[in-house]
């Protein structure tokens, strides 16, 4: 699939963010009002698999480009693409006037159901109880999930909560928490009309 277009008219909540590190070197660019396109490339496959998951269902176009030193593992690769993701998240959206701020989702997948809520409240806070019934999927080791979501919550300035309700399979259980999770994150940034300009909080600032 093709880039996001960071040039195209109207594309104007849009971010690149580079990271190089001994460890990774990482470019992630996006449009938050985008068509959910993606072009992924971290080299762990379901990794990029999820990762389209947030595309798609978040309607982001998203093009992410990881190398890191998978030699040792994907720890890393993960966590720092959760890094330089919410980075590029918290570039795109601004000082967030007009948006919702509030997002959440429940997505099933067979027996699997998981519940995600998001507050781009400016106050990183992860909550997350993902009792994974498997160590590894396709080779992505299911404890980075956490550490993705981590280096999200912390560079992006949200406050997330992410709960498996139930599920049997672990891809199964994976999926659902970051389809929800890209569903949650798309109404707290959706445009409010009744908002706009207005920064949604009592204190005037986020």
């Amino acid at each position: 699939m093709n880039a996001p277009d960071l040039t195209a008219p109207g594309a104007d909540r849009v971010a690149e963010v580079t990271r190089h590190t001994a460890e990774t070197q990482i470019t992630v660019r996006l449009n938050l009002d985008g068509a959910g396109t993606a072009r992924l490339a971290t080299g762990i496959g379901f990794f990029d698999h999820m990762l389209d998951q947030i595309a798609r269902h978040g309607l982001i176009d998203l093009d992410i480009d990881a190398k890191g030193d998978l030699h040792i593992d994907g720890h890393h690769t993960v966590e720092d693409v959760g890094i330089t993701l919410g980075q590029a998240v918290a570039k795109a959206v601004g000082d967030k006037k007009g948006i919702r701020r509030y997002g959440h989702a429940y997505v099933p997948l067979d027996e699997a159901l998981s519940r995600v809520v998001i507050d781009f409240s400016g106050r990183p806070g992860l909550t997350m109880h993902v009792p994974f019934t498997a160590g590894s999927i396709g080779g992505f080791d299911t404890q980075l999930t956490f550490e993705f979501f981590q280096g999200f919550v912390n560079h992006a300035g949200v406050t997330l909560h992410i709960d498996n309700l139930r599920g049997v399979n672990a891809h199964h259980q994976c999926e659902t928490v970051f389809k929800a999770f890209a569903r949650a994150l798309r109404g707290a940034l959706e445009r409010d009309p009744r908002m706009a300009g207005v920064i949604p909080s009592t204190k005037g600032s986020l």
